[in-house]
């Protein structure tokens, strides 16, 4: 018993090993104008777009906790084109990563980004919702992700945000294909599809009827061809009460 103990623990560091962040957008397409208005682009000292986020107050986005490791300054909000139009670049005031992430691939990845300031709402920037309650998707109901990058293995990222359709995967079947899998996450995409996301853009959203209930976490190496592994996400509705203590403390300190 010991040994298969043994095994069963080197077997999951080994697939942990081979975690990859996400989430280029794969076999997708331009996100339509005017659309996906609360989409943010977390990005470095060098005004590099570094992760993917989303608004869900005037003064907080939601991200990935792994994409602290990039070192974010700036959050930029309110245009599909990163290299042209009107944004809104807003200096980070800090950031609350969740207390029990440790690393990639273990779980609670999740981060939250306070912005100094109320950001005007309108004129291409909005809040998307998030659950009040905890959820449970339907297996192959059909949601998206967005987010900036490339849209092949090892290519450029992508100037302009890109969406795709993704499925959502039985958590059995997930859990299969990933020994070990960390708890509060849903799989979607990524498995017996090309569609997904792959590296570059993690901190993105999984959209589904109208709410974000993911926030892009990894997948399986940094091959974007897919192979048979769920993409998996943090599943937000795991941590609305951690949420809710975070911006309202904020608010109460201002």
């Amino acid at each position: 018993m010991l040994g298969l103990q043994k095994f069963l623990f080197v077997h999951v560091l080994a697939c942990l090993g081979r975690l990859a962040h996400g989430s280029d957008i794969i076999d997708g397409e331009k996100a339509p104008e005017n659309s996906m208005q609360y989409m943010a682009s977390v990005q470095n000292n060098k005004s590099q777009h570094v992760c993917g986020g989303f608004l869900i107050t005037e003064d907080f986005v939601v991200s990935a906790a792994h994409c602290d490791k990039y070192n974010p300054t700036y959050v930029v909000l309110g245009n599909h084109n990163l290299k042209n139009g009107n944004h809104q670049k807003i200096k980070i005031e800090n950031k609350t990563i969740h207390e029990n992430y440790q690393q990639i691939g273990q779980g609670n990845d999740i981060m939250l980004i306070k912005l100094p300031e109320k950001v005007k709402l309108g004129h291409g920037v909005e809040i998307i919702q998030i659950p009040n309650v905890e959820i449970n998707l339907k297996e192959n109901q059909v949601c998206q992700v967005a987010g900036w990058g490339t849209t092949k293995t090892h290519g450029k990222p992508a100037d302009e945000l890109r969406v795709v359709n993704v499925s959502v995967i039985n958590p059995r079947v997930c859990e299969e294909q990933w020994p070990g899998l960390p708890a509060n996450v849903i799989c979607a995409g990524g498995y017996e599809t090309t569609k997904g996301f792959c590296q570059g853009d993690s901190g993105g959203p999984l959209l589904c009827d109208g709410l974000a209930v993911g926030v892009v976490s990894f997948n399986y190496k940094e091959n974007c061809s897919y192979p048979d592994k769920p993409n998996i996400y943090t599943d937000i509705s795991k941590y609305r009460q951690w949420i809710d203590g975070i911006v309202k403390s904020r608010k109460y300190e201002e």
